[in-house]
C-alpha cells in the first residue's frame, strides 16, 4: 500500500466540506486512488458567518478566530468519518491537506503583494485528529508574486495531461476555473468568473433550496440579452491571465448593481441569464486561449447541472466535453483530492504551484506544516 493523505476542501459555494482519503501508489501508472469520500454540510450559522466574513464588519479578528475553530472541528469530524469509511486509523495517514475557507483574496492589491486569507485553525485540527496537517497553501505563491490561485492545475496536469493531445479541465465550483494542458507547451490556468456562487444565491433567494437541482429552474427561463451583455461587460472577463477571483468581486452586491435596470425581470429569466453568463464566460476564455482543445473534462458541483452542461455544449461543440466520472474520479472529489496531492507534494519537498499559471517568480513548496502530538 502506498502512502495515505487526506484532502479537505470547502469552496466558494459555502455548501459544506469534502474530505477524501487518497492513496499514492509507489509502483503504478495511477496518480492516486481514492479510498474514501465524505461530505458534510455547513451548519447554517457557520455558513452565514463565513459568508459575512467575506466583507468588512465589526470585530472581524475575534469572529474569524472563532469561525476558524468551528471549521477545524467540522474538518475533524469529516476526518473521523473518512477514517471509519476507509477502515484505517489515524496513525496510517501521513498528513492532512486542509485548504480552509477563503474569506478574502486580494493578490497584488494595495501594496503590490496583496494577500489571500483562508480561515481554519490547523493547529487545532492536528490536536483533534492526531495527524500532521499541511495548511495555508496559497500564501507562498502570493509572496512570490503570484495569484495564489488556481492551484489545481498542477494536480490536473498529473492526472489528465496527455502528450500530443490538447486537454482542458473545467472546475465548476462557486467560481469556474480552467486548467489548459496543451499537447506541447506550458500549462496555464485561471479563474473564468462566477459559476455556482451567483446561481445558488439567486435560487435560494427566490426558491428557498440552496441550489437549482440539475439547473431545472434555469432551463425553464429565457436568457435576457441586455442583462447578459451588462454582466459580460465586467472588466474581469477581458483581463488577460494570470488572474483569479472570488466573492471579493462576484457577490450579491455585484449582481444587484447590474440588475438595477432590470427590476421587473422574471426571476427565472435572471437565473437562465446567470447560467448563460457562466457558459459564455467559460467558452469565451477557452476559445481565446485554447481554441484547439480536444478534450474538456468537467468537475466540481456544477458538473452535475444538466442545464449548464447543455449551455456549454452549445457554445463549445468541438471540445469533446466529458465528466471526470469517466476516469474514475467523481466531479465532487477532484478538489479535495487536489489538496491531498498538494499535501503529498509538501511532504516530499516538491513544488505545488506552476509559475505559468499563477504568475509567481518560480516553483515554490506550498503550505505550512503542523505536526501531530
Amino acid at each position: 500500500m502506498g502512502p495515505l493523505f487526506i484532502g479537505l476542501m470547502s469552496g466558494t459555494s459555502l455548501d459544506g466540506v469534502d474530505g477524501v482519503l487518497a492513496e499514492f501508489p509507489a509502483e503504478s501508472d495511477r496518480v492516486l486512488q481514492i479510498r474514501a469520500h465524505v461530505w458534510r454540510a455547513f451548519a447554517p450559522d457557520l455558513r452565514d458567518e463565513l459568508k459575512a466574513l467575506n466583507t468588512s464588519g465589526p470585530d472581524e479578528l475575534h469572529r474569524a478566530a472563532l469561525a476558524g475553530n468551528a471549521l477545524a472541528r467540522l474538518y475533524g469530524e469529516v476526518v473521523s468519518m473518512v477514517l471509519i469509511e476507509a477502515g484505517v486509523s489515524a496513525r496510517d495517514v501521513r498528513a492532512i491537506g486542509a485548504h480552509g475557507q477563503t474569506v478574502r483574496h486580494c493578490p497584488k492589491a494595495f501594496d503590490g503583494t496583496g494577500y489571500t486569507l483562508q480561515i481554519v485553525q490547523p493547529a487545532l485540527l492536528a490536536e483533534l485528529t492526531d495527524i500532521d496537517v499541511v495548511a495555508d497553501f496559497r500564501a507562498r505563491d502570493v509572496a512570490a508574486g503570484g495569484q495564489g490561485a488556481p492551484l489545481v492545475p498542477a494536480f490536473h496536469k498529473a492526472l489528465f495531461a496527455r502528450p500530443g493531445r490538447n486537454v482542458a479541465v473545467l472546475n465548476l465550483g462557486g467560481i469556474a476555473n480552467l486548467s489548459l494542458l496543451p499537447g506541447r507547451g506550458p500549462v496555464t490556468g485561471f479563474d473564468c468568473g462566477p459559476a455556482n456562487v451567483l446561481l445558488d444565491h439567486w435560487h435560494q433567494r427566490h426558491r428557498g433550496p440552496p441550489f437549482d437541482r440539475d439547473g431545472a429552474w434555469a432551463a425553464g427561463g429565457s436568457v435576457l440579452p441586455e442583462l447578459l451583455g451588462a454582466l459580460l461587460a465586467e472588466p474581469y472577463f477581458s483581463k488577460p491571465p494570470p488572474k483569479s477571483t472570488g466573492r471579493d468581486l462576484f457577490d450579491a452586491a455585484w449582481l444587484e448593481r447590474r440588475l438595477a435596470r432590470h427590476a421587473n425581470a422574471d426571476p427565472r429569466d435572471v437565473q437562465a441569464t446567470l447560467a448563460e453568463l457562466t457558459a459564455a464566460s467559460v467558452a469565451n476564455e477557452l476559445l481565446r486561449h485554447a481554441p484547439a482543445t480536444e478534450e474538456l473534462w468537467l468537475c466540481g458541483g456544477g458538473a452535475h447541472n444538466g442545464d449548464l452542461r447543455n449551455r456549454l455544449r452549445a457554445r463549445l461543440p468541438q471540445a469533446g466535453m466529458r465528466s471526470t466520472q469517466e476516469c474514475g474520479l467523481p466531479p465532487t472529489q477532484i478538489e479535495a483530492a487536489a489538496f491531498a496531492w498538494l499535501a503529498r507534494a509538501f511532504a516530499a519537498g516538491e513544488a505545488g504551484n506552476i509559475e505559468s499559471v499563477t504568475g509567481a517568480r518560480g516553483p515554490r513548496r506550498l503550505g505550512a506544516w503542523y505536526p501531530a502530538r
